[in-house]
């Protein structure tokens, strides 16, 4: 999981113009579309964003053809990140889905104007509470280095545990850094006190 800067998404679809997929308390999830592939482009491209995903940022044409083949994967479900009177905030999947041993990961990633203001708790609990409350996960995880401090926030505030360290695990500009690792069971989500997605 990765919570990113970037200056993109200024004139994209406001929440008013997309379907959305599952609704929260002060955020909407809409399903990401190919017409999304400059928005995805754009956060991705930021060197910080590409360190803190641990991917090396790609071309607008492969990333568009990376959604066209995600859109036909049934073990993964992406979404925009919609708040009311803006343009999307950031990106928020759950990937990896295995439905037989109930575990999936979390990834997101936030717009650089839109961050410290709540946008990416309120985008994780809406993902988690989606995953325990429609689908019968047990188990998910999420990674993101260690010296990502707004990622780590996040997911302590939404209820993660961290289990560990993968050492050295990744490789940016001739260094290696550690990936802290994250996970989170449904006993633990039902013992959240908080509102869930459905109640907003």
């Amino acid at each position: 999981m990765t919570v990113e800067s970037s200056a993109a998404g200024d004139e994209h679809d406001a929440e008013g113009e997309r379907e959305l997929s599952w609704r929260a308390r002060s955020v909407g999830l809409a399903a990401l579309d190919v017409g999304d592939a400059d928005l995805m482009h754009a956060w991705r491209s930021d060197p910080v964003n590409a360190h803190q995903l641990g991917v090396w940022p790609r071309s607008l044409t492969a990333v568009r053809e990376r959604i066209e083949r995600d859109i036909d994967d049934d073990d993964r479900d992406d979404f925009l990140i919609l708040v009311p009177g803006t343009p999307p905030v950031g990106y928020v999947a759950l990937t990896g889905q295995n439905i037989v041993n109930g575990t999936a990961q979390v990834e997101l990633m936030l717009a650089a104007q839109h961050r410290r203001r709540g946008h990416g708790t309120a985008a994780l609990d809406a993902l988690v509470d989606l995953a325990f409350g429609e689908l019968p996960m047990y188990r998910l995880t999420a990674e993101t280095h260690t010296e990502n401090r707004p990622a780590l926030a996040v997911l302590a505030k939404s209820g993660f545990t961290q289990e560990g360290v993968s050492r050295a695990a990744c490789l940016h500009r001739g260094r290696r850094h550690d990936l802290a690792v994250f996970s989170l069971l449904r006993p633990e989500w039902e013992q959240l006190k908080r509102p869930r997605a459905w109640d907003a």
